[in-house]
């Protein structure tokens, strides 16, 4: 049921004429700016990954104030391709209005609990409905709606969670650890790292691959996302080195003449930090 702007909240008014402020920005950017004139839809690819990835460490570093920022530059892109779009020709021509009605019927037809008679009283009746009725759209496989350029880590986890959502997946999480540790020790059987025998590198990356896979199996069944997991360690990896740079230079010493031990003692003084 479509509304008038009249009978819409003063929130709501304020809200589409900001939508409309930035709308009408990027209108006159591309007919008036030489850099946003020549742009085209595959000139803006890696500039949208990287803003994807400057949110997510906004998100990483709980930066309320860059994530407001970072969504702006986000909303920008999506206004932009848009943009392109409705002066692209032929039958894929499509604008911000398409975009925008396009994504509200799709959540429309994905939450038939919300918008029919279909009834899922949990989280994982929603997501396993939303696995069946996108086979019902056209969807060829479960898994096509994991992107291929996605991360490796990130692809593992989406396919796990596409596979759970048609009930193809681990019972406990008790099963999922020995399978963890079933991996490990071929692992270990295969390569072992007490002897200096040269390994077969392409099937030591295969048992590897097998054995991260499982890890981010029994990551899903202890609640915790394994992206954010290893970008938290990494985020502290790098806070605790640069206090072992910044502290043993302020010292007088230098990285490449000390020793690990001498190292370690600036370690373990950024640790206690």
């Amino acid at each position: 049921m479509e509304k008038s702007f009249e009978s819409l909240t003063d929130n709501r008014k304020s809200q589409l004429m900001a939508f409309d402020r930035l709308l009408t920005i990027m209108d006159e950017l591309r007919e008036q700016c030489p850099w946003d004139r020549k742009q085209t839809i595959e000139s803006l690819r890696h500039l949208t990954i990287e803003e994807t990835y400057e949110l997510s460490d906004a998100i990483m570093e709980d930066d309320l104030p860059e994530i407001k920022k970072e969504l702006g530059d986000l909303l920008l892109h999506i206004v932009f391709y848009a943009k392109i779009g409705s002066e692209e020709g032929g039958s894929y021509r499509f604008d911000i209005r398409d975009v925008l009605n396009g994504i509200c019927e799709k959540l429309i037809s994905r939450h038939p609990h919300i918008y029919g008679d279909f009834v899922a009283d949990t989280e994982e009746a929603v997501k396993q409905n939303w696995e069946k009725l996108k086979l019902k759209e056209g969807n060829k496989s479960v898994l096509s709606g994991v992107p291929g350029s996605l991360p490796a880590l990130v692809k593992a986890m989406r396919i796990q969670e596409k596979a759970r959502g048609v009930g193809f997946d681990w019972d406990e999480k008790q099963q999922v650890w020995g399978k963890v540790e079933e991996e490990l020790k071929e692992f270990r059987d295969n390569f072992n790292i007490e002897t200096e025998e040269v390994i077969d590198k392409n099937e030591a990356e295969g048992e590897f691959g097998d054995l991260l896979f499982s890890l981010v199996n029994y990551s899903r069944f202890a609640d915790i996302n394994p992206e954010t997991a290893l970008e938290r360690t990494n985020k502290k990896f790098i806070k605790r080195f640069q206090y072992l740079e910044e502290t043993s230079k302020a010292d007088g010493k230098s990285l490449s003449e000390m020793s690990l031990a001498e190292m370690d003692e600036y370690w373990n003084q950024a640790k206690k930090l």
